[in-house]
């Protein structure tokens, strides 16, 4: 069974300023996320659902999603702060989205088997699909528990504009995830990468830590059980507007309850995306390379 990619582009990258996903940063003026689409159709995904906010959903369809029509089949759905369950009414507005968890949440009533989730701002490579689509592709909308998680190496997702937050993955002897801890200040400082915990102390990282980038293959009861824990979390964080819940947050607690296991799947891949708008120039050269080396056509869609 070809599996559907869910792209979480919500977010209005507040670092780098205006909407990143409309960025053309390709020799032919494509999107990072339009690198991901072909990597997905070259690796044997279906089908794309596309978590957008309401306000830019008609200029995304306009100047992104419509480039797709006959590569690959495609959905459009919406996050907004007040997609809530009808018992959660918060008295004070709120106005960014409640989070990664929240996003993936948005497409549960168009997906209808085992998916995988990517950010739309990073570039994540060839390989990466292919691991996710193999891995899914296994699988039948009745299986249950069946998750993956595509490690990076954490020398392989750095910026050399500034510093990052990723999450330092722990995993079992058999590969599987065991834990998702979330650092902040990451960066190099000559031959080492240091890096804070959630402690707040700073210590050096290893070159080779698995690193989560946000790129997970689900069976359908991911959704089930997160709208539980959303609605869970929701009862305890309503009024507070800073407090979001993420994916690696409610896969946690599954691996906890013993409802899912998490494959580990490490790739070489090298992940670059804008996270500083200094960062804007040096994928511009990385794109322009990998096209002039023949891995990419260009323009990308024809």
């Amino acid at each position: 069974m070809k599996p559907t990619l869910l792209i979480m582009a919500a977010g209005m990258g507040s670092r780098y300023g205006g909407l990143k996903q409309l960025d053309g940063v390709g020799p032919k003026g494509e999107t990072i996320m339009d690198y991901s689409i072909y990597d997905a159709i070259e690796s044997g995904f279906e089908d794309v659902v596309f978590v957008v906010r309401k306000k830019f959903q008609q200029e995304f369809e306009e100047k992104v999603a419509s480039k797709y029509d006959g590569k690959i089949k495609y959905t459009i759905v919406t996050q907004e702060p007040d997609d809530l369950p009808v018992v959660f009414m918060p008295k004070q507005k709120r106005e960014k989205p409640w989070g990664t968890g929240q996003a993936v949440l948005a497409a549960k009533d168009v997906i209808t088997k085992p998916f995988a989730v990517i950010n739309s701002d990073d570039f994540y490579g060839r390989d990466a699909f292919k691991c996710l689509s193999d891995h899914l592709s296994q699988l039948t909308p009745k299986d249950k528990g069946n998750f993956c998680m595509i490690g990076f190496y954490l020398n392989n997702t750095l910026s050399d504009s500034g510093s990052v937050s990723r999450g330092i993955c722990s995993t079992d002897n058999y590969g599987n995830l065991t834990k998702v801890e979330e650092h902040s200040n990451i960066r190099r400082e000559g031959d080492k990468i240091l890096g804070e915990g959630m402690d707040g102390v700073e210590k050096e990282l290893p070159l080779n830590s698995c690193t989560s980038m946000n790129m997970w293959g689900f069976t359908l009861d991911y959704m089930q059980d997160s709208e539980k824990q959303f609605k869970e979390f929701l009862r305890h964080n309503l009024e507070d507007p800073k407090k979001e819940f993420y994916v690696p947050s409610a896969v946690s607690h599954m691996i906890d309850e013993g409802k899912a296991n998490v494959k580990v799947i490490p790739t070489p891949s090298t992940w670059f995306g804008v996270t500083y708008h200094e960062d804007r120039e040096k994928v511009v050269e990385k794109l322009k390379e990998m096209t002039n080396e023949g891995i990419y056509p260009s323009p990308l869609f024809r």
